[in-house]
Formats: C-alpha cells, sequence, structure tokens
C-alpha cells in the first residue's frame, strides 16, 4: 500500500474507533491495556489517562474477576469470543451490563500479541427484559386469578338459585360485572395514554366488588366519602383491590355463603384511609398468608403510591386497615 494511502486509511480507522459509542479497548496478553477509546470512557467513566496501564481488571466487579482468566487463556489459543454477556463496573461503583467481543490482535508475523475488546452497554435490554419476565409472570397470576374467581362465582350462583335457567342468568351478570369491572381498571389500549383514565375508589370497589355480591346486594357494603383515581394510582389501586377481593373469594368471607364484607373509607388530615373487614362467625381464622406472586403484585402496588397496608385477624374474621396520601391520588370528592 502506498504510505500516503496507508496513512489516511489508519487515521479514518483512527477517527471511526474514536468516535465509537461502543467501548473499544486494546490490552496485552497480560492483561494490560493499551488503548482506549471515547465510547468506553463514556460507558466506564474513566478517561484514556486514568486506564492506559492500568490492568483491564480495574474494570471487574471482584465476583467476575476469574473471568479474566479464562479470556486470556482462549486468546492465547487463538479463540475469539462473540457477545459475551457479563457485568463490569464503572468508575462511580456502579456496575454495567455489556455485552463484550473480544478478538485476538496478531503481529506482522502472526503471532499472538494482545486482544481487542468491544463492549455495549445492555443495561437497557437487560431491564426490558427483566419488566418483561415481570409483566409475564403478572399476567399468569391474573389467569389463575380469574379461574379461581370464575370457579367461586359458579358456587356462589348455586347458592342463590335453583333451576339450570335461573343459575346460568346469575351467572352471567355476574360474569358481566366481572368484565366491567376489567374494563374501569385496565388502560384503553387503545387510545395510547393510561394516563386518560379515571374514576373514583368507590366506584372502582363497587366495579371489583360487584360479581361477589347477592342479589339483594347487602351482602357487601360501601360506605365514607370518595376520592377521584387516574394514572398510575388508579391502576396500583386497582392491583391492590383486586388482590383483597380475589383473595377474600377464594379463602375469606365471601367463600361462604354468609359471608360479608364491610368497606369504609374516611378522610384523617392528608390521608385517604379504607377499613376492609370480612366478617364469618363459621369461618376459621386464617393464619399466615403464604408468600407468592400477589404478595409481590401487593407490595409493589403499595410502595407505588406511597400507602400502607396492615392485617388484623379476628376471631370472626380479619380486617385490614389501609392509607394513602391524598397527594397521591388528586383532590377528595364529598
Amino acid at each position: 500500500m502506498v504510505p500516503s494511502i496507508a496513512f489516511e486509511a489508519d487515521a479514518w480507522l483512527a477517527a471511526v474507533v474514536g468516535d465509537c459509542d461502543d467501548a473499544i479497548v486494546s490490552k496485552t496478553l497480560d492483561g494490560v491495556i493499551r488503548t482506549w477509546n471515547g465510547g468506553a470512557e463514556r460507558l466506564f467513566g474513566y478517561s484514556a489517562n486514568e486506564c492506559i496501564g492500568k490492568p483491564i481488571t480495574l474494570l471487574f466487579p471482584e465476583e467476575r474477576l476469574s473471568e479474566e482468566d479464562d479470556i486470556l487463556g482462549r486468546l492465547r489459543s487463538g479463540q475469539r469470543i462473540d457477545h459475551f454477556e457479563t457485568v463490569r463496573r464503572r468508575k462511580d461503583g456502579k456496575d454495567v451490563h455489556v455485552s463484550v467481543t473480544v478478538s485476538p490482535v496478531r503481529n506482522e508475523a502472526g503471532v499472538i500479541v494482545g486482544a481487542s475488546k468491544i463492549a455495549r452497554n445492555i443495561g437497557d435490554q437487560k431491564e426490558a427484559g427483566v419488566q418483561q419476565s415481570l409483566l409475564l409472570r403478572e399476567m399468569n397470576h391474573r389467569i389463575k386469578n380469574l379461574f379461581s374467581l370464575t370457579a367461586a362465582l359458579v358456587a356462589l350462583s348455586a347458592r342463590g338459585t335453583t333451576g339450570g335457567e335461573a343459575l346460568a342468568a346469575d351467572l352471567a351478570a355476574r360474569l358481566r360485572a366481572l368484565a366491567r369491572a376489567h374494563e374501569l381498571t385496565m388502560p384503553d389500549l387503545s387510545a395510547g395514554d393510561s394516563a386518560e383514565n379515571s374514576t373514583t375508589l368507590r366506584a372502582l370497589l363497587e366495579a371489583i366488588l360487584a360479581p361477589h355480591d347477592d342479589s339483594t346486594g347487602s351482602r357487601i357494603t360501601i360506605g365514607g366519602c370518595d376520592a377521584p383515581l387516574s394514572g398510575s394510582a388508579l391502576t396500583s389501586v386497582a392491583l391492590l383491590l383486586h388482590e383483597l377481593a380475589t383473595n377474600a373469594a377464594k379463602h375469606g368471607a365471601l367463600a361462604l355463603a354468609d359471608g360479608r364484607l364491610s368497606v369504609e373509607l374516611a378522610m384523617q388530615d392528608d390521608r385517604l384511609t379504607m377499613t376492609w373487614a370480612e366478617t364469618n362467625a363459621r369461618s376459621p381464622k386464617r393464619k399466615e398468608r403464604r408468600e407468592g406472586f400477589g404478595s409481590t403484585l401487593e407490595r409493589a402496588a403499595l410502595t407505588g403510591i406511597g400507602a400502607t397496608l396492615t392485617r388484623s385477624w379476628r376471631s370472626d374474621g380479619l380486617t385490614i386497615d389501609f392509607a394513602v396520601p391524598l397527594q397521591r391520588l388528586v383532590s377528595v370528592i364529598s
């Protein structure tokens, strides 16, 4: 190659590597950093002056140090390592998920003298994967709950009706109420913005509990004040109330013919409180709750709105006390 052309090509290559968003680093077979591009500075927070001449393990969390011995061993045998997902540590002490490709570097005689490493930040992808997994678990949890609720509604309808036609009509009405509750608590996907959904706490309670009431409407009572809900607060409160109703229908007062549920809403200073009282004299006292995904959803919902929830077991049932700052909802409707 003509020297001037070779120089121009090298300059182009240096410019491309220097401005690349990916971290591109070279090191010796002893793991000592030789070059460090701008992408590496942005990804790891160290300048080139801080890293060149230092061991590459500067970037390794302690529990990942053994990876370097394996990488160097494979490099010495001429292997290339493609898209190796791992964790590295930034200058500020934060860990970052990266995908690393490592290639051997050879001299003019073809002898391996070092390695080039390209690292790409995949933190967003990892987070998206975690969120997707959480959503799938939530979907699975909700579907299983719907099956359990449907079975409970069938039993409830069977206790209150005689004859196939009456049973079918009663069950259909309960399932329609369940569908209405679902529509109220889920965002309008066609609108493209869940924040547009709004309702009130009383309306939400009525929608979620309607499928479990009897024909007289006396099995479940809701009293007290009301407050509007919208956006993320609506989603969090809906998740929480759905869990409470499902548990009551599967294991609590709403699972029994003479079970009763009273929900009382009140304002205390700058907080809205809800007292959820399940009563049934024949119901055995429920013991410790088994930790499951429902518990995970409950904690996430409470954290999302800065709310608190406590359970108190009574000889004839259960009382749940819930409190949330009014500012996390909207304003009070008397």
